[in-house]
């Protein structure tokens, strides 16, 4: 596992973005982990982050494209963190771009917040987490309206690895097949616990036995196969 994805695990405990515990999820599954990047609340968590977005962005879809796309609201901070990062890091001036939940019919109007979009951009996705793929349903007609561009793919913080509510399939995989492009992580629920189980986090052991035994009861019901 690459240095920074263990790192990064380790920085969504310590700004309690990723929880182990029981919790009940919208779909109405009882998970023993939940994350909430909503959590990310100070500037200089709001830097880091942007950071491990830009290193895995580089790394699954390189420089070559021209804006970060954030679905409203919480793409918004990733699209502006990860940008700034990426120039910071690879010396890269792409735009970010978002859309509003309702079009502004005065001043800079229209549904896009940010860079506009134009024929020949190329296009890279930025979420939080993805769970049933509904902002990508609400937005990919939304950026493929904007003319003739290309989207490379969707990078999201933790593949959660269970299907989704339709089908046997994860989510990021519905993704893949539904949109035709590569939908990927910072991290998976797998690499999680290999970085967490019984192995000490600034002192503390998160994922212990008991922990574990609740992750593999849970991914015995609902893990993709």
């Amino acid at each position: 596992m690459e240095s920074y994805k263990q790192e990064f695990i380790q920085f969504m405990v310590d700004c309690e973005v990723l929880k182990f515990g029981d919790f009940t999820l919208k779909s109405g599954r009882k998970s023993p982990f939940f994350m909430n990047a909503g959590a990310y609340v100070t500037g200089a968590q709001l830097e880091r982050l942007g950071e491990y977005y830009a290193r895995a962005i580089h790394d699954n879809f390189g420089t070559d494209f021209d804006v970060l796309f954030g679905p409203a609201y919480k793409g918004i901070p990733l699209s502006v963190a990860a940008t700034i990062a990426f120039d910071k890091l690879y010396g890269k001036e792409i735009r970010y771009c978002s859309n509003r939940k309702e079009a502004k019919d005065h001043g800079d109007a229209g549904i896009l917040l940010g860079s506009k979009i134009k024929d020949g951009d190329k296009i890279v996705i930025i979420e939080d987490v993805t769970t049933s793929g509904k902002s990508i349903a609400e937005t990919f007609p939304i950026i493929q309206a904007q003319g003739d561009v290309e989207i490379l793919g969707l990078m999201v913080s933790l593949n959660r690895m269970e299907k989704g509510l339709e089908t046997d399939k994860s989510a990021l995989e519905e993704i893949e097949e539904k949109y035709g492009f590569a939908a990927r992580a910072i991290v998976s629920m797998e690499e999680v616990t290999e970085c967490l189980y019984n192995k000490p986090c600034n002192g503390k052991v998160i994922i212990d036995d008991a922990i574990k035994a609740k992750i593999d009861a849970y991914y015995e019901q609902y893990g993709v196969k």
